[in-house]
């Protein structure tokens, strides 16, 4: 019973030590950089959702709203968000496979 109850408290000790030598800051940035990537793909689905209502504006939609991506990432270099930068990353990224899926829906 003593040993059953030794090792747990051994292996509870050992978590507690390995969870204090993580660091924590890195662990929550890489999370915080994946939400905003995830957040920049949410974006970049509502902006395809709104300008394919109107079937007419695709073209010229499509080039300001990369002219304003592009000026943002101008604007957040300079600056240095790197938070903001992934949520620009993640609107792109989801613009491209938005884009890559419309062209393959009408081969088909």
């Amino acid at each position: 019973m003593q040993l059953a109850i030794m090792s747990k408290i051994y292996f509870l000790s050992t978590v507690r030590n390995l969870l204090r030598s993580l660091t924590v800051y890195s662990i929550g940035e890489a999370f915080i950089k994946i939400v905003h990537l995830l957040i920049g793909f949410f974006i970049a689905t509502i902006i395809t959702t709104i300008v394919s209502q109107t079937g007419d504006w695709g073209i010229v939609a499509g080039a300001v709203t990369v002219t304003y991506i592009e000026l943002i990432g101008k604007y957040l270099c300079a600056i240095c968000f790197k938070r903001l930068n992934s949520l620009r990353i993640g609107i792109v990224y989801g613009l491209f496979v938005d884009a890559l899926c419309d062209l393959l829906l009408k081969k088909f």
